[in-house]
């Protein structure tokens, strides 16, 4: 299962068209559907450039219309092609698009500093997360100097019930708003299917926090904690560790911090003085 803008369909390919936007009545645009879903398409397949025929194919739309298509987004900035003119990718313009949404959000900028009073009293990686579909996008990241990744996750998705921000977010709704599955597996313990997850999400309401122990990331436990400033919530912070510097002790360290920064992070977010409230 993957969800929100990208789903994959039963060949293991991203599917684009399984979820329906809402657009309140007003018919939907094509040409601007079309090139949203292009996009999506490019950026799912991160460094993996694409053929004009296999996005054509992909996307169910003549060979002709999407070259045309292509080269307009070529023009702006949001597509990029390689120096044979054959091969695609997402183009500059999409990061500077994402970065202008981080940088206008109050609850990120609200957030960020207890990311990094988190980072520097726990020694670990610290993320922020927001719930979009079925997946988690994250916002925020504060490495680890233990532990670097070698590729930010600042701008990347995960299936919300295979990590510990998901299921945070997850356990705050009913659990009849879960698919039935099978869920997509990222490791030998994501929970695939709905009664093993569902189970998981009783015990994340019961101790208020959740626990990614190796579900999407081999050797990466993560603690999740959703953060209530909206209902229901939309946002989470996590902290994430390799599995060979958990101990029992550590673990009860991170729970506890992480618990304060929570209440400091949704104390400090901006109620309903002016700022706008996004849907």
């Amino acid at each position: 299962m993957r969800g929100g803008c990208v789903n994959v369909n039963c060949a293991g390919r991203p599917d684009y068209h399984r979820r329906m936007p809402d657009t309140g009545g007003v018919r939907e645009v094509k040409s601007a559907a079309r090139t949203v879903e292009l996009l999506e398409l490019l950026a799912a397949r991160g460094d993996r450039p694409a053929r004009l025929q296999e996005l054509a194919d992909e996307l169910g739309v003549p060979r002709s219309s999407m070259y045309a298509l292509l080269q307009t987004l070529i023009s702006r900035g949001w597509v990029r092609t390689d120096v044979t003119g054959s091969l695609y990718g997402i183009g500059i313009h999409a990061l500077l698009t994402g970065t202008s949404y981080l940088d206008s959000d109050p609850r990120v900028r609200a957030v960020r500093p207890y990311l990094d009073e988190a980072s520097e009293a726990l020694g670990e990686t610290i993320h922020m997360g927001r719930l979009d579909g079925r997946d988690v996008a994250y916002l925020a990241t504060r490495e680890s100097h233990e532990y670097l990744r070698t590729i930010s996750r600042v701008g990347r998705r995960l299936p919300a019930h295979a990590g510990a921000l998901g299921k945070a977010l997850l356990a705050e709704r009913p659990d009849a708003e879960l698919p039935e599955g099978p869920y997509e597996a990222l490791t030998p313990n994501t929970h695939t299917s709905r009664e093993s997850l569902v189970a998981d999400l009783a015990q994340v309401r019961a101790r208020g926090w959740s626990a990614d122990r190796e579900e999407g990331v081999t050797g990466i436990v993560g603690f999740g904690f959703a953060l209530r400033y909206d209902t229901p919530a939309l946002d989470a912070i996590s902290c994430s560790v390799p599995v060979a510097r958990l101990t029992p002790e550590h673990e009860e360290r991170i729970v506890a911090v992480m618990r304060e920064i929570r209440a400091k992070a949704e104390a400090a977010v901006p109620g309903g003085t002016g700022s706008v409230h996004w849907r």
